[in-house]
């Protein structure tokens, strides 16, 4: 049961510093918050080599 509890904090920790990342990046951290707790570890590679949007 603990090993259960620790995976959704950990999981939800690395949405958290997806969303963070998302949005030094120019993008909407709320939507990478969404797509990293569903997709976790692969949304944290998509952000990573993504470009980051050009500020206007």
């Amino acid at each position: 049961m603990q090993n259960q509890a620790q995976f959704f904090v950990g999981w939800g920790t690395l949405s958290l510093i997806n969303a963070g990342l998302a949005q030094a990046k120019g993008r909407s951290g709320f939507l990478w918050w969404i797509v990293s707790l569903f997709l976790g570890p692969i949304a944290t590679f998509l952000i990573v080599v993504l470009a980051p949007i050009p500020k206007v």
